[in-house]
């Protein structure tokens, strides 16, 4: 597979944009000719929202013949660059075989085509949107998905070579389109992972057959204490769901101090003290692993890494050996053999802000892999295989 295209730029007027970002790409594909790209990405801050149609008009005019796919954010990606709260751009190309790939929305089904995996953009305020993503997931061949939802102040949106609201929408790749994906947390476990062994929609009152608000004072260090003397420290606190079913064997869990792929993080939304509960921002059956959790931007980082020469690993394990990690929590800088380029989808509550610097959690990405395309957003959810994630980063990259 040929290197990907990828350009990016920042103006509050975005025909400027658009004007900067398209001679980037066309110097690129001077320098790969021959390259006759067949599926682009783009993403728009929020602040283009409004002039979404006119700027996908634009993109389809001067590359004829490219499927498109992308979607809005309070923030974009480029490379080793986040645009947070300002009007950019961000555009990749590719040249795959026309027929390895299908985009497809609610008014274009899949059909027939052969998924093998899938990348899906979606509207946050889709109704029953957890069913249509296990739909989207039984619909490929390794029930895996990637992507996130659509973050806007103003007006969320959705491209799949249309501009669309509502639903969700993607592009599927056969099995000829090699790929590697992982999911990076956020957060880090404030106590042991437990089981509920009592629920009734989205309360939790029995953890390991205990009152679950009592655990949840326990691992927060404040046992005994009445709720409200202690509701700042509840108040930075998140759980962390799981199904032992879908756990592999060798996935970290709560008990060791981090999370797996396989946990999703959700909100602390209220408590109980009269049943002894707490209500979460999802549903909880009993069997479900719970694990209080908060933010740690130091175990964000260290497991971004991770995820970083995992990917590496598999891509190239001969010619790219596991390196030190950096005093920063970076890794060497490494060739980019073995990618095409890259797609990571991040929270919206990451970014700078959460590591520390403008664009550090990008860079922390391009030490590791390498200077690779790369484009991406800031999302309202993040998405893999089946599930809808929170305080997460999705990273996948494509096979050269």
């Amino acid at each position: 597979m040929k290197r990907f295209l990828q350009a990016h730029a920042t103006h509050p007027d975005w025909r400027y944009a658009l004007a900067m970002v398209q001679p980037q790409l066309e110097a690129q594909r001077r320098e790969r000719a021959p390259f006759e790209p067949t599926l682009g990405w783009v993403y728009l801050t929020d602040h283009y929202a409004g002039q979404a149609e006119a700027l996908l008009a634009e993109l389809q005019r001067h590359w004829p013949g490219v499927a498109w796919v992308g979607c809005d954010g309070i923030g974009v990606a480029a490379s080793e660059v986040e645009y947070f709260d300002e009007p950019a751009l961000t555009v990749m190309l590719a040249e795959l075989p026309r027929g390895d790939f299908r985009v497809f929305s609610g008014a274009r089904p899949l059909g027939n085509f052969a998924a093998h995996t899938a990348q899906v953009h979606a509207d946050p305020a889709t109704p029953e949107l957890a069913d249509l993503l296990t739909d989207m997931s039984d619909r490929t061949a390794t029930g895996y998905l990637f992507g996130g939802l659509a973050s806007a102040r103003n007006r969320t949106l959705h491209i799949a070579d249309a501009v669309l609201a509502g639903g969700l929408s993607g592009v599927a790749f056969t099995s000829a389109v090699g790929l590697v994906s992982r999911v990076t947390q956020g957060c880090q476990p404030v106590g042991r992972s437990r089981t509920v062994t009592e629920s009734a929609g989205n309360v939790v009152t029995k953890l390991d057959g205990e009152p679950a608000l009592d655990c949840l004072l326990a691992d927060l260090g404040v046992a005994g204490r009445e709720p409200r003397e202690v509701l700042p420290q509840i108040r930075q606190t998140l759980v962390g769901l799981a199904d032992p079913a879908e756990r592999s064997a060798d996935a970290p869990s709560a008990r060791r101090g981090a999370f797996g792929p396989d946990t999703r993080v959700r909100h602390l939304i209220g408590l109980d003290p009269g049943r002894g509960g707490i209500a979460i921002g999802d549903h909880a059956p009993e069997g479900l692993e719970l694990a209080f959790c908060q933010r740690h931007t130091e175990a964000a980082r260290r497991d971004l890494v991770r995820i970083c020469a995992e990917i590496r690993e598999e891509l190239a394990p001969d010619e790219l050996p596991l390196a030190a990690t950096l005093p920063g929590g970076g890794t060497p800088e490494p060739a980019e053999s073995g990618i095409a380029g890259a797609v990571y989808v991040s929270c919206s509550g990451r970014g700078g802000p959460h590591f520390g610097a403008p664009s550090a959690e990008l860079q922390i990405v391009r030490r590791a892999l390498g200077d690779v395309p790369l484009v991406g957003f800031f999302a309202a959810g993040e998405i893999a295989r089946h599930h809808l994630y929170g305080y997460t980063g999705v990273l996948t990259v494509f096979r050269g």
